[in-house]
């Protein structure tokens, strides 16, 4: 027998005390590990159902020969490890190359998927435009020539048809329905890597992008690059709610902004590409801009929303239906236009000849317009290059977008004609000073007349070479010269 101290009895219950909150310490950490796993997403099953419908696209585009020397090369291997150049140059395609080595042909890889059994794929109308041939590649490895249904350059949507019975298809989800927070997927081919699977969240929706007017873009944060063009983006659900599109960049690679087209509206543009061959979107013809702070509170409105009219076109379906300069449009239909980029979406979704009502901010009085919603014209034959409200989608290489002066604005400075600058981007116009409202008169030594003939011109405008412009700023005018870079 031995008796145990008072000191030492107290030194092993506190040992003991110390020992059971260790343990219990241990057992809370385990359990909100446990806990945390079971709420992470679990995609595995998701991509072993949905992967076999996602296929690679590669295409070929004759080149003229003046073309050659320039796209004859492949810069990008270049500053690869040796490693990744060797894999590139072993799994890409070459490209034929004719007299002194020059290369006749380009080349381009993306994503798309299939939506029915009988063959019909979606795309991006970027990585199809201009192709000679379209060849799909399949999950398991079979190639397939692709016809080009059609496409449509406004949303960037194209719809390919392969020959073939009971191919894997993917589901198709409702893109109104995904919520921002939620748990997105993308599958495609980045820089040629088949069935490369990322994953992400839904940042926003309904983005509007400089020079996109009829698509309200989901932003992610899923890891999209080159090659991943055409490729689906699904829910955990296991269905297609976008087509994954653009990224936001500074380096050429993924920077945690992506964007994709919402399945809603490519469906609807994949539709009228099938039965018809072209899309038809509604028209206002109208030129509108943002609603700041100080304009809410000149014309009486509680907070800056709307989209103010600067510009109601001649005989458009807005100058018929009673749509007046000045006016600040609050509502389409009942759904409410809180950014001005809001209302070319909802106007785009219209079929030519609905009837829409206008909520209307006029000298202070809130009243409803009744009208026709017009046919947007073909690209080209645009009443002013911004058929999508007055912004325009120029293919020039100025970096401007412009609008047609008004018969007011032509008769107040004596003007036969010219347009007038929206919009300045990042491009020679930004660098040469031009600015929002400057009137160019004068490109490469003629007249312009309209915003049409503008954009034809500034196509045509030669390289390395002087070009001069006539601006006009605050009245007054003078000549500038510069030259564009290949």
């Amino acid at each position: 027998e031995f008796v145990l101290s008072s000191e030492w009895m107290e030194l092993m219950s506190m040992r003991s005390l110390k020992s059971s909150f260790s343990g219990l310490c241990a057992l809370l950490l385990l359990g909100q590990v446990s806990l945390a796993q079971a709420e992470l997403p679990e995609f595995t099953e998701l991509v072993q159902d949905a992967s076999p419908a996602v296929v690679n696209i590669s295409t070929r585009q004759k080149l003229p020969q003046r073309e050659v020397a320039i796209q004859g090369q492949i810069p990008d291997l270049e500053g690869l490890p040796p490693m990744f150049r060797e894999f590139f140059e072993r799994n890409v395609p070459q490209m034929p190359r004719g007299p002194g080595g020059r290369q006749r042909e380009a080349q381009s890889l993306g994503s798309g998927f299939i939506i029915s059994d009988d063959g019909y794929v979606l795309t991006n109308n970027h990585v199809v435009a201009d192709a000679d041939e379209i060849i799909v590649r399949l999950s398991d490895r079979s190639e397939l020539e692709a016809k080009l249904i059609g496409a449509d350059p406004r949303t960037d949507v194209a719809l390919l048809k392969v020959e073939g019975k009971d191919l894997p298809t993917v589901k198709l989800g409702k893109s109104d329905a995904l919520k921002v927070g939620e748990w997105v997927l993308a599958i495609g081919s980045p820089f040629g890597f088949d069935h490369s699977v990322t994953a992400g969240i839904v940042s926003a929706k309904g983005r509007s992008l400089p020079n996109e007017n009829y698509v309200p873009f989901i932003q992610t944060d899923v890891a999209i690059n080159p090659g991943n063009s055409g490729g689906p983006l699904f829910n955990l659900d296991g269905e297609v709610v976008g087509i994954n599109s653009q990224i936001f960049t500074r380096s050429g690679g993924f920077m945690g902004l992506s964007f994709a087209i919402p399945i809603d509206v490519a469906m609807d543009v994949a539709n009228q590409l099938k039965s018809a061959g072209k899309v038809n979107r509604g028209w206002l013809g109208v030129v509108i801009q943002e609603v700041n702070k100080d304009l809410a509170e000149s014309f009486g409105l509680d907070k800056p929303a709307g989209a103010l009219v600067a510009q109601v076109l001649e005989d458009g379906p807005a100058a018929k239906g009673g749509l007046q300069v000045g006016d600040v449009i609050l509502s389409l239909n009942g759904q409410p236009i809180v950014m001005s980029a809001d209302l070319p979406h909802l106007v785009g979704a219209l079929k030519p000849g609905e009837q829409a009502a206008l909520e209307v901010v006029r000298e202070g009085e809130r009243k409803t317009i009744k009208l026709a919603i017009g046919a947007l014209p073909e690209e080209g034959e645009e009443v002013a290059l911004g058929a999508a409200e007055g912004v325009e989608r120029s293919s020039n290489r100025l970096g401007v977008s412009v609008v047609e002066l008004s018969g007011e604005q032509k008769k107040a400075l004596d003007l036969r004609g010219g347009v007038v600058i929206k919009d300045v981007q990042n491009g020679p116009a930004a660098l040469i000073g031009l600015r929002p409202g400057d009137i160019i008169t004068h490109l490469n030594n003629q007249a312009i007349t309209s915003a049409k003939q503008f954009a034809e011109v500034a196509k045509a405008l030669p390289v390395n070479r002087s070009v001069s412009m006539r601006v006009l700023r605050q009245g007054r005018a003078s000549f500038i010269t510069f030259k564009l870079a290949e």
